[in-house]
């Protein structure tokens, strides 16, 4: 039934040698995939809500719910992403832990619902916004990689919204054609990761093993100093 994911005799040949591909290997991309399909829905599903009804109190409390659900997707997605750099690697999940450790302080400190202190409060925008700029460092990986369009548009429109909305530039219709073009694409770009082959999104282990004993033999070299 998961035939997919069994490990094949597939021999790659990488820039720094060959490899293979192992089931460990497949289901962290099947893991990262879904992760970010939760994310895509959980947005989705946010912004219809929000253009439709308007930040009805209800409505906020059920926006509460799916933040938590896009925050934590967003998470996974970075513990099973593969990117060569693991400097950027690390900097992206360092960014989402300060974002999402932002939105748990004012969810505890402030009366009013999670969402309309990130959406009225620029202070709050600004400290959650890091998780933003962890999504963006994903997508922005994504477009470098497969070139995909909508992961080129993601990469411009989710800082031109928020910075936007931070520094009160962009006029409400405005905000709202870009929170539509951002659930679109996002779902768009989700999607189609599903229905991908899966070896592309492991990349080159060669580099990844490369860079690996590089690191160590830097290490060694500092301590035997």
């Amino acid at each position: 039934m998961f035939s997919f994911l069994e490990a094949t005799s597939d021999i790659y040949q990488g820039h720094f040698g060959e490899f293979t591909i192992s089931k460990d290997d497949r289901i962290e991309v099947v893991i990262y995939r879904g992760a970010m399909l939760l994310a895509a829905s959980s947005f989705a599903l946010g912004s219809i809500l929000f253009l439709l009804l308007g930040p009805q109190a209800h409505v906020l409390s059920w926006l509460t719910g799916l933040f938590i659900c896009f925050a934590v997707a967003i998470g996974v997605s970075l513990a099973t992403i593969h990117i060569y750099m693991s400097a950027l690697h690390r900097a992206l999940q360092i960014f989402w832990a300060i974002g999402l450790s932002v939105a748990v302080y004012i969810a505890i400190t402030q009366t009013s619902p999670l969402i309309a202190s990130i959406y009225q409060q620029p202070l709050h925008l600004f400290g959650v916004g890091w998780l933003f700029v962890a999504l963006t460092g994903i997508f922005f990986k994504e477009a470098f990689c497969f070139n995909h369009g909508e992961t080129k548009l993601l990469t411009g429109v989710v800082p031109i919204l928020l910075l936007g909305h931070w520094l009160n530039w962009l006029p409400i219709i405005g905000e709202k054609v870009l929170l539509g073009t951002w659930a679109v694409l996002f779902m768009i770009f989700a999607s189609r990761k599903i229905v991908k082959p899966i070896p592309p999104d492991i990349g080159d282990k060669s580099v990844f093993e490369y860079l690996h004993n590089q690191q160590r033999s830097t290490q060694l070299e500092t301590s035997n100093d």
